[in-house]
């Protein structure tokens, strides 16, 4: 580019300092953020070119928009072609110790079905890394436009960045800001890895006018008149590639065009016939294409003004000269992607269609000049039907390779929507229908879209009429997704239906009463789960189905009463076999469950560890989103929330795939929100309750959560009606006594206990609250009898609970019990940080009421440590409230009042709990009604309260009165 480079110095000295400290092995990310047009590719470049007059390797990758069709590892593979094309003995000794890495190699011939899983193909890119900077040398490697990156080099990134260690590398990644809709795939991606320790973000903002001034100065070459110059800024708004168009479109201010369109269309105008058609060949591949290609397609083309020996370089030659075209890492490039999309806007829907036939006589004269996605890309758009549907049949076979999921669904789904209308391409494959919408509805079971699964696999069932044995197979299937979805009537209508067709004891039947006994696990029918999963078991090893084996495995460990070692062991056993069969999604159940054994068992830290293994296998695999992959992800939320981290949920490494994904994640947030006193809870938990039939647990910890804030406000009457209303929801459609009514139940009896407490205040009589709470005290007893705890056995996070809501219906009827709040914080103490540290609160308040005041101030001084040093401020507050209140000395405590309101604001208060009005409180501090008003409203802000009675059971909270 001849434009030149001004300003940005202090992001080129940030980036100039992490390739520094590459040198001594610390490496680092760097996300270059910012506006299309605002110099992102510029900066990069002009670094890039520091960095190799320094001695640094430079290596760029880029992603492209392909819309539907995905390309996987886009912009790894073309940074890896670059590195190979510096050194390719370097390269080439790291495949061979690594041969799953040349998956990633441009060009790469068809490996081997052994070469590789994911997670060796992500490692092997480490290991390029390591091998490819040095001290001396170090290796600076640009991805650009990551905003269009796919999923799976979202994942291959994520996984990166988590291994820089020690590597001589600074990785710049840039993407624009301005695509970034709330929904977009990269937005949590850039939002969780801004947060690593090795990441800096670089925001690159518009020109400010100094800036501006400057780079017009050495577009135009002299100085622009003050009001030119402001007339530029104010239409570009400070972006660079906007002010460059119009200063070179003329400085004179009519000249000036009058909008980007008009700038953009002057810059192509004026060129040669010849010029503006291969412009118009290259828009048709996007942003970038490679020059082999453009040629090829030019020629395939035909156009005249191109077709004389030497026009074809001549018209590239030009279109560089007039800075529309430009060459990035061995291909041509637009300078800027706007360009190329007005371009494309330009073209009348023949041309398209003519250009997009080009391109397909070039790829299929040479295929080796781009992939199979491009060329069904191209196909579509021509259209060429029947070469759409084979290089899409061939893209996903591509994705599949690279255990990319959602873009090999996406190249079925082209396939799939092309079948009827190109039946001999179709008939080329040499599978039928039902085999590419079985292999759709696994791609979209393994990406986490189960919904769309069930539409595949219905499609699936009802094409096989005619083949009872395939049909049966089939629904079971189906049947397991539909378990993932918890739609168990239907999925126990389609294992039945099944099991009822395959009468022949083979491994077909074996997978057939392995999902039926989950079915009867997830029916609340445990003795029947058993029964079948044992039959299963025993006809899987019979026919050697290791893939039934381990799901009737996993189900016997869970209906078991079992002791948690032996569960353990099955479980261990049942992963074994998984993995053994290729099956990651019986893998990841076995998985959840051995995570959730240990979390039930009260082991939080073993619960974490084995977490966090799964999740890592998750990435291996590309089943983050898949059954169970999923369930990992909020299980690691619960546990990381029990384990004392309140600090808001890092943003999924993935975008959340599929709507009650998103919500069953954003209800679990709630936990550590309510804990840290995030004050906009009732909001978002209503949200989340109206969505809950998608999946009752999203009721189950939504409307938990919000009980529990609205009781922390001091809203009791609030909290009571909707913990009425989420209990019986949920004892309808789980069953009367689910476990999680133990918690409903203690968080109910919170409420009623502090309302009773209020009540005796006002001098109102708390029987009505009395009766309820012996009501729900009695719910949470039996449900510990009756309900269906892992083993047999209810667990220390369930014990605790049950002490508590017994220690709260002490408390409601006025009955100080520590001993009852001290086994509460003996179960919870075992992992379960924030909740004993709550009921650490609650048991030195009893032990203050019953005249244990080394006790109180022993446990107290306990729980405000633990609540100050996870962050948890409403209980760090009522807890500095109890000292002030029962005068007990704890570090950090000051005098009652004496942090909160002025002594004139804490006398109204003390007026405004006796329930006076504005004038009555006057009368007494001998004061006008305006000035008391004006009291009032300073303690309610004070306070954080929206009204009067809040603000009083607040500060009895707080200790703030007597």
């Amino acid at each position: 580019m001849s434009t030149p480079f001004v300003a940005r110095a202090a992001q080129v000295a940030r980036i100039t300092e992490a390739l520094g400290r590459a040198r001594g092995g610390e490496p680092s990310l760097l996300l270059l953020a910012g506006d299309a047009g605002v110099g992102k590719t510029r900066l990069l470049d002009h670094v890039a070119g520091m960095a190799v007059a320094s001695g640094a390797q430079v290596a760029v990758g880029h992603c492209v928009d392909f819309g539907e069709i995905g390309l996987p590892y886009l912009p790894f593979s073309e940074a890896i072609g670059a590195l190979h094309a510096l050194d390719a003995g370097a390269v080439d000794a790291v495949v061979a110790d690594h041969p799953v890495l040349a998956r990633l190699l441009p060009g790469a011939g068809p490996l081997p079905d052994d070469a590789g899983d994911r997670r060796q193909l992500f490692e092997s890119l480490v290991a390029l890394l390591d091998a490819a900077g040095s001290a001396d040398q170090p290796l600076l490697l640009v991805l650009e436009d990551l905003h269009w990156a796919d999923a799976s080099s979202r994942d291959l990134l994520r996984f990166l960045v988590a291994r820089l260690t020690h590597q001589h590398v600074v990785v710049a990644a840039s993407y624009r800001t301005d695509d970034l809709h709330r929904r977009h795939p990269w937005r949590p991606v850039a939002a969780e890895l801004a947060r690593h320790p090795r990441t800096e973000r670089i925001d690159l903002l518009p020109f400010t006018a100094d800036e501006l001034r400057e780079l017009a100065q050495s577009v135009v070459g002299q100085a622009l008149p003050a009001a030119t110059l402001d007339r530029v800024r104010e239409r570009s708004e400070g972006n660079a590639y906007f002010a460059v168009e119009l200063l070179e479109a003329g400085p004179d201010d009519d000249a000036l065009p009058w909008s980007l369109a008009d700038v953009l269309h002057a810059r192509l105008d004026p060129l040669d016939p010849a010029v503006q058609r291969l412009v118009q060949v290259a828009a048709v591949a996007g942003r970038r294409v490679g020059e082999p290609l453009l040629r090829a397609a030019a020629a395939a083309d035909g156009d005249d003004a191109l077709a004389a020996p030497g026009a074809l370089d001549h018209a590239l030659h030009e279109a560089v000269a007039h800075h529309v075209l430009g060459e990035e890492a061995g291909a041509i490039a637009f300078r800027h992607a706007l360009l190329a999309e007005v371009v494309y806007a330009d073209l009348l829907p023949g041309e398209k269609s003519a250009l997009h036939r080009a391109y397909l006589r070039a790829l299929a004269d040479d295929p080796a000049l781009g992939s199979p996605a491009e060329t069904a890309a191209h196909a579509l758009l021509a259209p060429d039907l029947d070469v759409a549907l084979r290089a899409s049949w061939s893209a996903a076979e591509a994705a599949a390779a690279m255990l990319a999921p959602l873009e090999r669904l996406r190249h079925l789904e082209v396939v799939l929507r092309l079948w009827e209308a190109a039946p001999a391409a179709a008939r080329d494959l040499g599978r039928d229908r039902v085999a590419v919408l079985e292999a759709a509805g696994a791609a979209a079971a393994d990406g986490g879209s189960l919904e769309q699964a069930v539409a595949l696999l219905r499609s699936a069932v009802s094409a096989t009429d005619h083949d009872v044995p395939r049909q049966a197979a089939l629904r079971t299937v189906l049947a397991r997704v539909l378990i993932g979805l918890e739609r168990i009537r239907d999925a126990r209508a389609e294992v039945t239906r099944a099991l009822s067709d395959l009468t022949e004891p083979g491994p077909a039947r074996a997978r057939a009463l392995a999902v039926s006994a989950r079915v009867a696990h997830e029916s609340d029918q445990d003795d029947e789960a058993g029964a079948v999963a044992e039959e299963a078991l025993e006809l899987a090893r019979r026919t050697g189905a290791r893939d039934a084996e381990s799901d009737a495995m996993t189900t016997l460990a869970v209906v078991g009463r079992y002791s948690p070692q032996h569960t353990e062991q099955l479980l261990r056993e049942s992963l074994e076999r998984a993995q053994q069969s290729g099956d990651g999604v019986a893998e990841l159940r076995a998985r959840f469950n051995l995570a959730a054994g240990r979390y039930y068992a009260g082991d939080v830290a073993g619960a974490a560890a084995m977490i966090a293994a799964s999740l890592a296998r998750t990435d291996e695999t590309g089943l983050q989103w898949a059954m169970f992959g999923f369930d990992l992800r909020w299980l690691a939320e619960i546990v990381r929330y029990a384990g004392g981290d309140l600090t808001p949920a890092p943003s999924p490494a993935e975008p959340v795939r599929g709507d009650t994904a998103a919500l069953v994640l954003a209800a679990v947030g709630l936990y550590a929100a309510v804990a840290r006193g995030d004050q906009d809870i009732v909001e978002r938990g209503t949200l989340l309750m109206a969505e809950w039939r998608r999946d009752p647990l999203i009721l189950h910890v939504a409307g938990g959560a919000t009980v529990d804030f609205l009781t922390w406000a001091g809203r009791y009457d609030e909290a009571l009606t909707l913990s009425g209303r989420v209990l019986d929801d949920l004892s309808r459609t789980w069953s009367e006594h689910f476990l999680g009514g133990i918690w409903h139940a203690a968080l109910a009896l919170t409420a009623l206990a502090d309302a009773a407490d209020e009540d005796r205040r006002r001098g109102i009589d708390p029987a009505p609250r009395l009766a309820a709470g012996d009501a729900l005290v009695k719910r949470a007893q039996t449900t510990a009898e009756r309900g269906r705890p892992r083993g047999g056995r209810l667990g220390p996070e369930g014990l605790g609970w049950l002490a508590r809501a017994e220690a709260e219906h002490a408390r409601l009827h006025a009955r100080p019990d520590p001993e009852r709040w001290q086994a509460s914080v003996d179960e919870f103490a075992v992992g379960f940080r924030y909740e004993a540290a709550r009921s650490g609160w609650r048991w030195a308040e009893a032990l203050l009421a019953t005249g244990d005041r080394a006790g109180a101030r022993e446990q107290a001084g306990r729980a405000l440590a633990e609540a100050e040093a996870m962050g948890a401020r409403p209980l760090a507050i009522v807890l500095r409230g109890l000292a002030r209140r029962g005068r007990l000395e704890l570090p950090g405590v000051r005098p009652a009042g004496s942090d909160v309101l002025t002594p004139r604001e804490a006398e109204v208060l003390a007026l405004v709990a006796q329930g006076l009005t504005n004038r009555q409180i006057g009368g007494q501090l001998f004061v006008s009604d305006k000035t008391v008003s004006v009291h009032v409203s300073n303690l309610l802000a004070k306070l954080g309260a929206s009204g009067r009675a809040e603000a009083v059971a607040l500060a009895h909270q707080r200790g703030l009165l007597g």
